[in-house]
């Protein structure tokens, strides 16, 4: 295990740090040092009727370990060990090197406050800051929430990110992301009568601007477990005139052992440029194959439902679309996933998946799609 090699090296480094900081011996030192993290793996088959087929290997690995230095200072740090972009099931088996990806430190010495300052996860609507396994937005700078008995304010400033690798960096009429763009960001959450309302605004500098609103609630109506939710974001591009937008709302309900979910939204006629990662919670990725893109133009719809049939056993039935108007760019093809779900809970901390279905583009037929996932709590 490769990761064993920083885990301890950094347990190490952090029982002396805690130890000299604060005049602690070595037992209590280790005693406060938290250990987190995950383990998984994916394997994805992919068949078309007009094109060859392709199997994908994916696994990451993720270890945290943070400790309290003194009553107001936490250190805290993050390791990967990943590969989910090109070990295919044509190329030879790989190993994967570890990266720290996260390296902070958090004052806590003020109530309702904390303030992190170094390297660490990009929180916004607009990023994912961390992912069992997928892509993590991360950057140096400073980020602090103050909390009151209603309203949480957020507001972070980062100098440096890792942007130049996130979905953004790809997406058409964005160019020369590298990473060393300013990123701002601020934002208000506060709760009232079973609902939660969030509006937060981001600037990344000479590239966007862009705001977001979001709407949930949470109801028991008749034993019913009711949660709508609705969300609005606009990005305007520095470099371009044209609008971009992505309005959603959607349902989720629960009774027993069923669970039912619906989401619809639509882009803007000129564009649909509207997160960072497109996993974002200002973006739509509900289902498997269909995650709401940078086209402009677009309707999403997504419905599904599952059943626990035992207290380990669930199953899903899962239907997703996406639809481009006229106005989407010239290659964006519709799409239909349908796919049922298998997941099995083996223990509170290892739970495992596996997906079948078929995936229809318009104009290259219907393919064959499957997933077997495997993840590993701790």
């Amino acid at each position: 295990m490769r990761v064993n090699i920083p885990k301890l090296s950094l347990i190490g480094a952090l029982v002396i740090l805690s130890s000299s900081a604060s005049g602690k011996n070595l037992s209590e030192a280790i005693e406060n040092v938290d250990v987190s993290g995950t383990i998984s793996y994916r394997y994805n088959d992919y068949e078309s009727d007009k094109s060859a087929g392709k199997t994908e290997n994916f696994y990451k690995a993720a270890l945290n370990l943070s400790t309290k230095v003194n009553d107001d200072i936490k250190v805290s740090t993050r390791f990967l060990a990943e590969d989910f972009a090109s070990n295919t099931g044509n190329e030879a088996n790989k190993n994967v090197d570890v990266e720290l990806s996260e390296a902070n430190f958090t004052y806590l010495g003020s109530e309702n406050l904390s303030v992190t300052v170094g390297k660490q996860a990009v929180v916004s609507p607009w990023t994912i800051s961390r992912d069992s396994l997928g892509d993590e937005n991360t950057g140096s700078g400073i980020y602090s929430v103050y909390t009151t008995d209603y309203v949480t304010f957020t507001g972070a400033y980062f100098n440096q990110t890792n942007f130049n690798t996130a979905d953004i960096s790809t997406w058409n009429g964005i160019t020369g992301i590298d990473g060393s763009e300013n990123f701002t960001m601020v934002g208000v959450t506060s709760s009232f009568a079973g609902l939660t309302l969030d509006v937060a605004y981001a600037d990344l500098s000479d590239t966007f601007d862009t705001y977001t609103v979001g709407l949930a609630g949470s109801y028991d109506i008749s034993g019913v477990n009711i949660s709508p939710f609705a969300r609005y974001t606009s990005l305007d591009l520095d470099n371009s005139s044209q609008d971009n937008s992505l309005w959603q709302l959607g349902l989720s309900a629960s009774k027993g052992i069923f669970s039912v979910f619906a989401a619809y939204g639509e882009t803007d006629k000129e564009g649909g440029k509207v997160s960072i990662d497109s996993s974002a919670k200002t973006n739509m990725d509900y289902a498997w194959r269909v995650t709401a893109s940078n086209d402009a133009d677009a309707a999403y719809t997504y419905i599904g439902g599952d059943v626990d049939v035992t207290k380990k056993v669930n199953l899903g039935l899962f239907y997703s679309n996406a639809d481009y108007g006229s106005h989407s760019r010239a290659d964006a093809k519709d799409l239909t996933n349908i796919f049922g779900q298998v997941k099995y809970k083996m223990s509170k901390n290892l739970v495992t998946y596996v997906r079948y279905g078929t995936l229809e583009t318009k104009s290259e037929g219907t393919g064959m799609v499957g997933r077997l996932n495997i993840q590993y709590s701790f």
